[in-house]
C-alpha cells in the first residue's frame, strides 16, 4: 500500500530540509530555549519532486519549507546584527549637518554662536556640500558600532538572563537590560573609536582632509596609531551611559506603554502600530540619552580636536557648566530623533525577516506558568 503523502514527509529527516535546524542541532553554543518570544514552529516538509520517489533510483530535490528565524539561534543573532548596521549607520550618516553643527559649537562657541548662526557660517565657508563633511567615517563607523551594540546587546541579555534563572530574570529585567547594554557597548566602542577620532578631526579642522581616505593617513602619522584611541576613555563615558539608558529606558517605556497606553495586548496590536511605538518610544529614551552623556561628548569632540590636550585641559577651558551645557538643545533634537529612528529601523528589519518587535510584556517564568496552567 503506498504511503501517503503526509506520511511520506514525515519520514524525512528534518536536517535534510531544513538547514536552519540541522545548524542548530550541531550548535550547542546557541540553545533555543524556550520564550515567550518563540518563532512559530517550522511548516511541514515538502513534498518530494521529481520521479521515482523514495528509491526510484533517481536523485530527488526537496523544497526548504518558508520558516522564520529561530529565537537566539545563530541566525537570530546575525539577523539583529544586519538589523543594528541600518539602524546606526544609516541614522547617523543623515543627521551629519547636525552633528558637524554641534561639534563645531563644542569646539568653538564664539564663532558658532548659535544652530542657526551655525549653519549660516558653514553654508558661507564651505557652501551646501560641506554640510556632509565627514559623513563616511560615520557611515563606517556607527555601521561597525550598531552592528556590535544590538548585536551582542541581544546575546548578553539572553546569557544573563540564563545566568539568572527564570524567576530572576523578570524580577531583575532592568538590571539586565543594563548590563546588557553596557556591556555590547564596551565591545561596540573599539570598533567605533578610529573612525570618531577621524571624523572630529575633518569636521572641526578645515584642509585637514576631505574625508576618511586621506584623513586616516594623516592623522596616524600626526599622532600614531595609537592616537586614534586616544578618546576610547571619555567615549566609553560617553557611549556606555548613553547606551544603558537608550536601551533600559526603551524597553521600560515600551512596556509601560503597551500595559497603559494600548487597549489590546502587543500581539493583537498591527506591525505598524508596533513600529510606531517603537519610534515613540526610543525617541523618549533618546532624549535622556542626551542628557546623560552629554558632558562626556563635549570631552570627546574636545580631545579628537586638540593635539595633546588632557580631560583636565579640557574641563578648565570649557568649564563644568558647558560640559553639561553647551551644544545640548541641539543635541537633544538630533539624539531623540536618531534613537526614535534607529529602534523603528531595527524593528522594522527585525519584522521583515519574520522577528519581532522589541519590548513589550516581561516574559513569565515558567513556575508563574505552571502554576497558571493548574489553577
Amino acid at each position: 500500500m503506498a504511503l501517503s503523502d503526509l506520511s511520506r514527509d514525515s519520514l524525512l529527516p528534518s536536517f535534510l530540509y531544513s538547514p536552519r535546524s540541522f545548524a542548530a542541532a550541531a550548535s550547542p553554543r546557541f540553545p533555543s530555549s524556550p520564550s515567550p518570544y518563540q518563532a512559530p514552529a517550522a511548516a511541514p516538509a515538502a513534498r518530494l519532486v521529481g520521479a521515482g520517489g523514495v528509491g526510484g533510483g533517481r536523485p530527488f530535490s526537496i523544497r526548504a519549507p518558508n520558516e522564520k528565524i529561530e529565537m537566539y539561534s545563530p541566525a537570530f543573532y546575525a539577523a539583529c546584527t544586519a538589523g543594528g548596521i541600518a539602524s546606526c549607520g544609516l541614522t547617523h550618516m543623515a543627521v551629519t549637518p547636525l552633528d558637524l553643527v554641534k561639534c563645531n559649537m563644542q569646539i568653538d562657541p564664539a564663532k558658532y554662536k548659535s544652530i542657526t548662526s551655525g549653519f549660516g557660517v558653514l553654508l558661507k565657508e564651505q557652501g551646501a556640500r560641506g554640510f556632509f563633511r565627514g559623513w563616511v567615517p560615520t557611515l563606517l563607523g556607527y555601521s561597525a558600532q550598531g552592528a556590535c551594540k544590538f548585536g551582542f546587546y541581544e546575546f548578553f541579555k539572553k546569557t544573563y538572563s540564563d545566568m539568572a534563572g527564570p524567576e530572576n530574570a523578570v524580577k531583575y529585567k532592568t538590571l539586565i537590560y543594563l548590563a546588557g547594554s553596557a556591556s555590547a557597548e564596551v565591545i561596540a566602542d573599539i570598533a567605533l573609536c578610529p573612525f570618531e577620532a577621524v571624523k572630529v578631526r575633518v569636521q572641526t579642522q578645515p584642509g585637514f582632509a576631505r574625508g576618511l581616505s586621506d584623513g586616516l593617513p594623516k592623522f596616524i602619522k600626526a599622532e600614531g596609531a595609537a592616537g586614534l584611541y586616544k578618546g576610547i576613555v571619555p567615549l566609553w563615558g560617553r557611549q556606555i551611559p548613553y547606551t544603558m539608558m537608550k536601551f533600559a529606558s526603551f524597553e521600560t517605556i515600551v512596556e509601560l506603554i503597551y500595559k497603559h497606553a494600548v487597549p489590546v495586548p502587543k500581539a493583537e496590536c498591527s506591525k505598524s502600530s508596533q513600529l510606531g511605538i517603537s519610534f515613540a518610544g526610543g525617541y523618549i529614551a533618546g532624549v535622556f540619552c542626551a542628557i546623560v552623556s552629554h558632558p562626556a561628548d563635549n570631552l570627546v569632540s574636545f580631545l579628537n580636536n586638540a593635539k595633546g590636550a588632557t580631560v583636565g585641559d579640557a574641563v578648565k577651558k570649557i568649564g563644568m557648566l558647558g560640559l553639561f551645557t553647551r551644544g545640548l538643545p541641539l543635541r537633544i533634537v538630533m539624539i531623540g530623533t536618531l534613537t526614535g529612528a534607529q529602534w523603528g529601523i531595527y524593528d522594522a528589519f527585525k519584522v521583515m525577516v519574520g522577528l519581532p518587535t522589541t519590548g513589550g510584556a516581561p516574559p513569565v517564568a515558567p513556575v508563574e506558568e505552571a502554576a497558571k496552567a493548574i489553577a
